[in-house]
């Protein structure tokens, strides 16, 4: 997959994770699982990204003696998943004209 294409569906799918709810790492991997696997080591940059972007925050809190990173989403996240499920139909137009098998336009 193309490495740009696979990097905003990432973000994408690390913001739909926190969306509703605040969360952390570790639980962020476990609810995205079913649908994309995300490592550890791809996780955590993607959040530093996107919270310089703005389009999330960072609240540490403590949890069983540890200090836990717990994300949340900000409006401008919000309104990237929007814009995103408002492109992918034109996504969707692409990827049937590539593979619409000799038909004619």
């Amino acid at each position: 997959m193309d490495i740009q294409l696979k990097r905003g569906l990432l973000d994408v799918c690390v913001l739909s994770a926190i969306k509703y709810e605040d969360s952390y790492g570790y639980k962020i991997i476990k609810d995205t699982s079913p649908y994309i696997k995300i490592s550890e080591s791809t996780l955590y940059p993607i959040l530093k990204r996107l919270e310089e972007g703005k389009l999330l925050t960072v609240n540490s809190v403590e949890h069983n003696g540890r200090l836990r990173k717990y994300y949340h989403i900000t409006k401008e996240g919000v309104k990237r998943i929007d814009d995103f499920v408002n492109e992918w139909q034109e996504v969707m137009d692409v990827y049937e004209y590539v593979t619409r098998e000799g038909k004619s336009a």
